[in-house]
């Protein structure tokens, strides 16, 4: 953060030319500017001509983005394209909200250089206004919340039916929350080459159900390359993010999209039938097509953040379009007469797997959504 200097006098000897003209406005600032750069040679000084406040900025002060988290380091690029390994300085707290990470990977931070021993190292003292991030739940302190990424253009939730599966309550508060925080989200359902003929109908009606609302889906195969120029296509100068369970294609898809990235890649345990962490850090890349990849660590569950009961419906875009047609303006289409969303319930024209969602979520039943799977990460 930047020092304020306050001067009422003068500082003798140090400019020949200082006089009384330089107690008033502009004169002031300059001879305090020329003795402040004598004084303090390492320091840079702004003046303003019309208060006696000087902000002192160190020379080596930058700005740049992160690209990659490991909860005490930072890697962050500048804007010449210099990476540096940084750590915050004191504690951060972002409009309130109790984070594991205050400073996350797509981050724009200020940030100083400072020797560390025989090493320079960066000193992040500032985080840029986010145009948006996605947070969840952090699993060893439920008070706390951890963010995923920030700044992100487009995000890719990998979805499979089977090795590991990705059940509807997952994808729907992953899709909530994105609407919360607004990210845009594509479902890109994975391993459409390896599906017999009862998982390749359960997709196609997945994804024909998710269409419906609004979203976008795509079947691809990670392994063959199948779809996958779509993706690429979507990606084209955006910052974008994959996310989804271990051991579901994310890696496998990246390396197909970027194979310089080379990224590492496992097999499905055959004896749990779920996937096993190759990402152990959030990390952005750099693509030759102007786009930008985060890659993120698998996500086995997924808990809510700061969502009020009254505005979760917000975050269904097909509960939010019928809203104006309940009889009460605050129905929270559970028991409440003249329900539009409940009227389409029964009709079929709102999804029941989305709507058990929407009830879980707003009864506050955080334990379900782990539904199937031994454990959360």
């Amino acid at each position: 953060m930047p020092a304020f200097v306050f001067w009422r006098g003068r500082f003798p000897g140090v400019a020949p030319s200082c006089g009384p003209d330089c107690l008033k406005g502009a004169g002031m600032a300059r001879c305090l500017s020329r003795v402040l750069t004598i004084l303090y040679p390492h320091l840079l000084v702004f003046t303003s001509w019309n208060i006696s406040i000087l902000h002192l900025y160190p020379r080596n002060t930058m700005q740049g983005t992160v690209y990659k988290s490991t909860g005490s380091w930072y890697r962050v690029k500048n804007a010449e394209g210099v990476f540096y390994d940084c750590r915050i300085k004191g504690r951060f707290r972002i409009e309130g909200i109790k984070s594991t990470n205050p400073v996350a990977v797509g981050d724009t931070v200020r940030f100083n250089l400072i020797e560390d021993g025989d090493v320079t190292v960066g000193q992040i003292y500032e985080i840029m206004d986010r145009r948006n991030y996605l947070v969840r739940k952090s699993v060893k302190l439920s008070k706390q919340v951890h963010i995923i990424a920030a700044n992100v253009d487009l995000v890719f939730l990998l979805v499979t039916l089977e090795n590991p599966r990705t059940y509807p309550e997952f994808i729907d508060r992953f899709l909530a929350t994105a609407e919360a925080y607004r990210v845009p989200c594509v479902l890109l359902f994975n391993k459409v080459d390896a599906m017999d003929e009862h998982l390749k109908d359960e997709t196609k009606y997945m994804a024909a159900l998710y269409r419906d609302i609004g979203y976008t889906c795509i079947g691809i195969s990670a392994t063959t390359g199948r779809n996958v120029d779509q993706v690429i296509e979507l990606m084209s100068g955006k910052t974008c993010m994959f996310v989804g369970h271990s051991g579901i294609g994310k890696s496998t898809l990246i390396n197909r999209i970027a194979p310089e990235l080379e990224l590492k890649t496992a097999q499905i345990s055959e004896q749990h039938k779920q996937g096993q962490h190759t990402t152990t850090f959030a990390e952005m890349y750099d693509l030759p097509s102007g786009a930008r990849i985060i890659d993120t660590p698998g996500i086995k569950g997924f808990g809510l953040v700061d969502m009020e009961k009254d505005e979760i419906g917000d975050y269904f875009p097909e509960l939010f379009a019928l809203k104006s047609e309940c009889r009460f303006n605050n129905c929270l289409h559970l028991d409440e007469p003249g329900c539009a969303v409940k009227e389409a319930l029964e009709e079929g024209t709102v999804a029941l797997s989305r709507y058990r969602s929407y009830v879980q979520m707003i009864t506050g039943e955080q334990d379900v959504y782990r539904t199937g799977l031994k454990e959360d990460v």
